[in-house]
């Protein structure tokens, strides 16, 4: 197999398998234990946090795109597209940038990665809406960022360290 299909076949592997986490998570009710519209584990970060740590940073934001316009397309909702992509790309910018900082474990990057993603779809929700009013959401929405990212933080520790990868081609 060359190369290029390599690629292209793992990336929709791992594009797959980040927007079925992403249906699944959804079937969880998470605003049950925490009333605030949209909030969500972030399975779908895991697929991201891997990405950016055993491939590229190409090929994490090219995964992130497919599954955010797969995604808003399977559940019928193009107005998600917006909130979706703009939390999903703030996050992973801010993840990429400090996994360049030394010490800092995936813990730190999975909640400022969680951080970043809320932020971001307070700020489309700005834009969307048309008023500040959606920052009210903030403050309790970075808090639930700490369980979250912690939760997908140490996630992401066992499947970059515990899954195979016949390493970047």
């Amino acid at each position: 197999m060359s190369v290029s299909l390599r690629r292209l076949t793992r990336s929709a592997v791992l594009t797959a398998l980040a927007l079925a986490l992403s249906v699944a998570e959804g079937l969880v009710p998470l605003t049950i234990l925490f009333p605030l519209p949209g909030l969500r584990l972030g399975l779908a970060n895991l697929v991201t946090v891997y990405a950016l740590c055993r491939l590229s940073g190409r090929e994490a934001l090219l995964i992130l795109i497919a599954r955010c316009l797969l995604g808003s397309l399977l559940g019928g909702n193009l107005m998600a597209l917006a909130f979706s992509l703009t939390g999903g790309l703030l996050a992973l910018g801010v993840m990429a940038l400090l996994l360049r900082l030394p010490g800092l474990s995936l813990f730190g990057v999975s909640i400022a990665g969680a951080a970043a993603h809320n932020t971001g779809q307070i700020l489309a929700a700005m834009v969307v809406l048309g008023t500040p009013a959606p920052l009210v959401y903030l403050p309790p929405l970075l808090l639930c960022s700490l369980i979250t990212g912690t939760v997908t933080g140490g996630v992401s520790i066992l499947l970059v360290h515990r899954v195979p990868f016949p390493g970047k081609v």
